[in-house]
């Protein structure tokens, strides 16, 4: 039990160091937070709904990344073998390693926001903020699962299935968040340096999972659980952004005496 609740303070600490960043800007307007916040709620019950209205190509998508955690599963005691081989920690129950493997992750976080508040930059912003909420809807998802597992992790015991146990290995949350970053720094901006922010934002990402269960804080499938939750957030979230972004200009009909008016709407800011 101890173990537990020790396992829970990492991963609110985890959460922390990336929702931190937000402490070291300036506010956005009070205006544009309300639209913001207003939007992220729309998003969040979008987001949790979304099952009930997918189609096939979204329940393919689902099914190939069940496909990759099973076939993940069946390597994870290969790989925790290979990695803690001659370890005498192994079992020691101790993430050493969970604040240092949340960092990069902070980094891109945090800098994302500094670079749009030197630059006042309104795409800067937008992309934080859609880093904020393909982290924060990852991250309860990655919470409820976690407890719905109850999963051991590889530094509490060498077997493999050690599920409903009040564990909190699957899936890793450090893996999410990477990739709930990464992934929208990775495919938002301009396309002229769009291998920088890919190799960016998916090599910290790839880095962090790998990182994770190198350290033995986690199982191979936990890694990959994570990576693909985290990115087929952040693929919502952007996706809603771009739709917002493109309703916010209307063009319209307007019937007036005689004969109908064609009108364009602008929202001024």
């Amino acid at each position: 039990m101890t173990k537990y609740f020790a396992s829970r303070a990492s991963t609110a600490a985890s959460i922390g160091l990336l929702w931190g960043g937000l402490a070291l800007l300036p506010a956005v307007g009070h205006a544009q937070e309300s639209s913001l916040a207003g939007r992220t709620l729309e998003d969040a019950k979008l987001y949790f709904t979304a099952p009930l209205s997918w189609d096939k190509k979204n329940w393919e998508v689902f099914g190939g990344a069940v496909a990759a955690i099973v076939a993940a599963h069946e390597y994870d005691g290969d790989v925790r073998t290979h990695f803690v081989k001659g370890s005498s920690t192994a079992l020691d129950g101790k993430d050493r390693h969970s604040t240092r493997d949340a960092l990069p992750t902070a980094a891109i976080f945090a800098g994302t926001w500094a670079y749009a508040a030197l630059l006042q930059s309104r795409g800067g912003y937008a992309e934080g903020w859609s880093m904020a909420e393909a982290a924060g809807l990852s991250a309860v998802s990655a919470s409820a699962l976690k407890l719905a597992a109850g999963r051991l992790r590889p530094n509490e015991t060498a077997q493999v299935d050690r599920w409903s146990e009040s564990g909190s290995s699957f899936p890793s949350l450090h893996a999410t968040l990477a990739f709930a970053v990464g992934t929208v720094l990775a495919e938002s901006g301009e396309d002229n340096y769009r291998w920088v922010r890919r190799a960016l934002g998916y090599g910290v990402a790839l880095g962090t999972a790998y990182a994770r269960v190198h350290d033995n804080a986690h199982w191979l499938s936990d890694s990959v659980a994570g990576g693909a939750l985290g990115m087929s957030t952040a693929i919502f979230v952007l996706n809603r952004r771009q739709h917002s972004s493109s309703v916010e200009s209307q063009i319209g009909v307007l019937p007036v005496e005689r004969g109908m008016m064609l009108t364009y709407s602008v929202p001024l800011r």
